[in-house]
C-alpha cells in the first residue's frame, strides 16, 4: 500500500481543517518526503475510505482537491496515480535554471574567497593540536563565549541593543525554530503563522502536533486584525513571522504594522518569534520587533541566506537571561549543539571583517540580478525586494501554479508553486523564483528571457 494509513489517520485526527483538504496536504507531504513516487498507483476511493475510516464522499473530495493542485491524475483502466516530475531540459552548455532552493548568489569575488579560505585554515589551525582537539569536543550548549560575542557583533547592525549575554548559537534557523516551538507549545496548542510561510514550519508543526493558525497577509505584512482576533479567541502560544524580505512574497513589514503587532503581542502577552533570515541583505533595515516588544520577542538570524546555505548556523537573541537559559535547554534537547568547526570559521570571518565583506558582495550581486528580473518579468507583475534574491511571480487566476511549474520544468526552469508555502490550504496563483545559487548571471538572464517568453505565449493553458 503506497500510503502510511496509520500516519494519515493520526494527522487527520489532530488537525482541525476539513478532512478532504488534509488529504491533499498529506499527498503533497508524501510526494515531498519521497513516500509517493512518480506514476505510483493510489488506493481506490473505497479502499482509502476503509483505510482512513472516512466516508466515500469525503475521500472523493480529497482526491478531487489533490487533482486540482496537480498532485495526482486519474486514467481509465489504470486508476489514480501520482503525477510525475518532468525532467528539466538543458538551457545551454548542459546547464539548467535551478530556481527552487532559496540560495544566495555566488559573487565573482575571487580575492575575497581566497582570503576567507586562508582564514578558515587559520581558524582550524589556531592553537595547534590542542586547538584541534578543542573543536572535536562537546561545546557549551548555546555556543562558546567567543562565538556568542561574534554573534552579538554580527546582529548589532540590525539589533543595536544586542549583547552577548542575550545571544545563543544554534544549528541554523530551522533548528532554533524547532527548539523554540518545543519550548513554547504543547501538542494540540495553537501557533500563529503567516498564510504563506517557510515550508519547514508545516513540517515542525506536524512533528510536534501543534496546530497552525494562518493569518492573512497584505502589502504591509501579516494582518494585525487577524492576529488580534486569534489572541482573543484561540489563546495562541506564539506568533512566528518573517518581517524582512518575506519568504516567499518578498514583502517587508511596514513600521506601522510592526508597531501594531508588537502592541497586540504586549497586550495579550503572546511571544513573538522573529525569523529574520533575509534581514541582513537590507542595508537600511526597519526597527525589529525585538526593539518594539523586547520582553516578548525571540529574534533569529542565520547565515544561510547572508553568506552560504552550507553554513548551518544561526544566532538567537532572547528576551532576558531566564528565557536564555530555557532556550539553551530546548536547543540542547533538540539539537545538542551547533558544529564547533562551523562556529570557528564564522567567528573568524566576523572578527576579521571577511563576513561583512562577503555580505556586501552578495547584496551587490543580488541587486544586479534583480535588475535582470525586472527587465524580463516586471510586465508580468513580478514582486521583489531590490536587495533580495528571490522573486514572487503572480499568475492568472485561472492557472494552476503546480501545472505551470511542471510545464516550466520541462523547459529547463525549476521554480516553486505557492502551495508549498500555504498554511491555510488556499494558496494564491503564484510562483517563487530564486535568482541565486550556482547559476551564473548569463545563464540566469537566458532563463528569465525564456520564462518571459513562456508567459507571453500564455502557456501552459489555463487549468479546467
Amino acid at each position: 500500500m503506497p500510503i502510511n494509513a496509520t500516519r494519515w489517520r493520526k494527522r487527520l485526527s489532530q488537525d482541525s481543517r476539513p478532512a478532504y483538504l488534509m488529504m491533499a496536504e498529506l499527498i503533497a507531504e508524501d510526494i515531498q518526503r519521497g513516500d509517493l513516487s512518480t506514476r505510483e498507483r493510489m488506493p481506490t476511493l473505497r479502499e482509502l475510505a476503509q483505510l482512513l475510516k472516512l466516508n466515500y464522499t469525503t475521500v472523493a473530495r480529497g482526491y478531487a482537491e489533490a487533482k486540482r493542485r496537480g498532485l495526482i491524475d486519474s486514467h481509465v483502466g489504470i486508476g489514480t496515480v501520482v503525477r510525475g516530475r518532468i525532467p528539466g531540459l538543458p538551457l545551454r552548455s548542459g546547464s539548467s535554471a535551478e530556481m527552487t532552493m532559496n540560495l544566495p548568489p555566488e559573487p565573482q569575488a575571487h580575492a575575497l574567497v581566497q582570503q576567507m579560505q586562508q582564514q578558515a585554515g587559520e581558524a582550524l589551525a589556531n592553537g595547534g593540536p590542542h586547538g584541534y582537539y578543542e573543536l572535536m569536543r562537546y561545546q557549551d550548549f548555546g555556543g562558546s563565549n567567543e562565538a556568542r560575542d561574534a554573534g552579538a557583533l554580527w546582529l548589532r547592525s540590525h539589533v543595536p541593543q544586542c549583547s552577548a549575554s542575550q545571544v545563543l548559537v544554534g544549528p541554523g534557523i530551522h533548528g532554533v525554530l524547532l527548539a523554540l516551538i518545543t519550548l513554547l507549545c504543547r501538542p494540540g496548542e495553537v501557533l500563529c503563522v503567516e498564510a504563506l510561510a517557510y515550508p519547514g514550519m508545516k513540517v515542525i508543526a506536524a512533528q510536534l502536533g501543534v496546530k497552525l493558525q494562518a493569518l492573512a497577509m497584505d502589502d504591509e505584512g501579516v494582518s494585525a486584525e487577524d492576529f488580534e482576533h486569534a489572541c482573543k479567541t484561540m489563546q495562541p502560544r506564539a506568533l512566528v513571522c518573517n518581517p524582512n524580505i518575506h519568504n516567499p512574497t518578498t514583502v517587508s513589514m511596514s513600521l506601522q504594522r510592526r508597531r501594531e503587532i508588537a502592541d497586540i503581542a504586549t497586550r495579550y502577552s503572546v511571544p513573538l518569534i522573529e525569523d529574520d533570515a533575509y534581514g541582513k541583505l537590507q542595508s537600511k533595515p526597519l526597527p525589529t520587533l525585538l526593539s518594539l516588544a523586547p520582553d516578548l520577542t525571540y529574534y533569529i538570524a542565520g547565515l544561510s541566506k547572508s553568506l552560504g546555505a552550507g553554513l548551518r548556523m544561526s544566532y538567537v537573541c532572547t528576551p532576558n537571561p531566564r528565557l536564555l537559559q530555557r532556550t539553551a535547554g530546548a536547543l540542547r534537547a533538540t539539537t545538542v549543539m551547533s558544529s564547533p568547526f562551523t562556529a570557528a570559521l564564522v567567528t573568524r570571518w566576523i572578527q576579521t571583517g571577511a563576513a561583512p565583506a562577503m555580505l556586501a558582495a552578495i547584496r551587490e550581486e543580488s541587486t544586479a540580478r534583480q535588475h535582470l528580473a525586472q527587465r524580463y518579468l516586471a510586465e508580468h507583475g513580478a514582486q521583489a525586494d531590490p536587495q533580495g534574491f528571490h522573486v514572487w511571480l503572480p499568475l492568472r487566476e485561472d492557472w494552476n501554479p503546480i501545472e505551470v511549474a511542471t510545464s516550466l520544468r520541462a523547459q529547463g526552469i525549476a521554480c516553486v508553486a505557492s502551495a508549498a508555502f500555504s498554511t491555510d490550504a488556499d494558496p494564491p496563483p503564484a510562483l517563487r523564483l530564486c535568482l541565486g545559487g550556482s547559476i551564473g548571471r548569463e545563464d540566469l538572464q537566458h532563463a528569465l528571457r525564456l520564462l518571459s517568453s513562456v508567459l507571453d505565449q500564455a502557456l501552459p493553458p489555463p487549468s479546467a
